[in-house]
């Protein structure tokens, strides 16, 4: 009888255990993956630099108009050219943009760029020849740069969080030019150009290098963006401008005595720029 019970639970284990290995297994649910993000340049920008700029010892041309002034060129009372090579580091300066990389996190970018920098590249220079009984003979030139902008195209290429480009465009500035000499003898021949400023337009090119610092820096908590709830990168940035404003001649008149004569001074306005700053990135927008 004990022989049978054993027999008989010996196949209804069996049995319960054939019909467990028949029923469908649960599975373990897939282990995720969070994608990990990749930095791209595109978006628009904002942001502060500043600088120093130098010339390049551009000549300032005189030229004699008449006989007289003429002659005082030649014998070297006045010279023809005379260098006004003028230094300094810029105040603030500012700019905006928007850059489009084409493929993210390596690959090319192409941008528009508006930056405006305040130079105060103020120049005064002269030259001194044959003594005058009264002031001597002295001839000064005066030139100022106020501020220099740029409307630029950009092209360059990515390496992640490395950006490397060209850039160049329009250049534009407020620039002021002035001249006033005495002529040497017994009388006093007082020439003045008085003050010209004038609003100059030319050209910019040059290149640069920005780096958007990684989001886990403690720099990035400077971000406006993080207060604002933006999605948004600090990058800094080193850039090297060389500009060109022409040149701009002013008039040189006789002014006492009577007696007609006049000089023309050509300036040029033109030099280097070296800014460096940070921007603001917001890739959300």
């Amino acid at each position: 009888m004990i022989r049978a019970l054993l027999l008989g639970g010996t196949a209804a284990l069996v049995s319960t255990a054939a019909l467990a290995a028949d029923l469908p297994r649960r599975e373990a649910p897939p282990i995720a993956f969070a994608p990990v993000p990749v930095f791209t340049w595109t978006g628009f920008y904002a942001g502060l630099h500043t600088g120093y700029a130098f010339t390049d010892n551009p000549n300032i041309q005189t030229r004699g108009n008449d006989p007289f002034t003429a002659s005082n060129v030649t014998l070297a009372r006045r010279p023809a050219s005379l260098k006004s090579e003028v230094d300094g580091f810029s105040r603030i300066g500012g700019g905006f943009g928007y850059n489009h990389q084409f493929t993210p996190g390596g690959g090319f970018v192409a941008g528009l760029a508006f930056d405006a920098t305040w130079l105060d590249l103020d120049k005064r220079t002269g030259f001194y020849g044959a003594p005058n009984p009264t002031v001597g003979n002295a001839s000064v030139y005066t030139q100022n740069l106020d501020f220099l902008g740029t409307v630029n195209g950009k092209l360059g290429y990515a390496f992640d969080r490395f950006f490397v480009y060209g850039t160049g465009g329009l250049a534009f500035g407020h620039v002021s030019y002035g001249a006033d000499f005495f002529n040497p003898g017994a009388t006093v021949l007082q020439y003045t150009g008085g003050g010209r400023k004038i609003f100059e337009t030319g050209y910019n090119y040059g290149g640069g290098i920005e780096y958007a610092i990684p989001v886990d820096s403690f720099l990035n908590y400077f971000s406006v963006g993080r207060w604002l709830g933006i999605k948004s990168d600090v990058t800094i940035k080193a850039e090297y401008i060389r500009y060109d404003l022409g040149s701009r001649n002013v008039l040189i008149n006789q002014t006492a005595p009577v007696p007609p004569g006049s000089y023309t001074g050509r300036f040029a306005t033109e030099g280097s720029l070296i800014r460096a700053g940070f921007n603001y990135k917001f890739s959300g927008l």
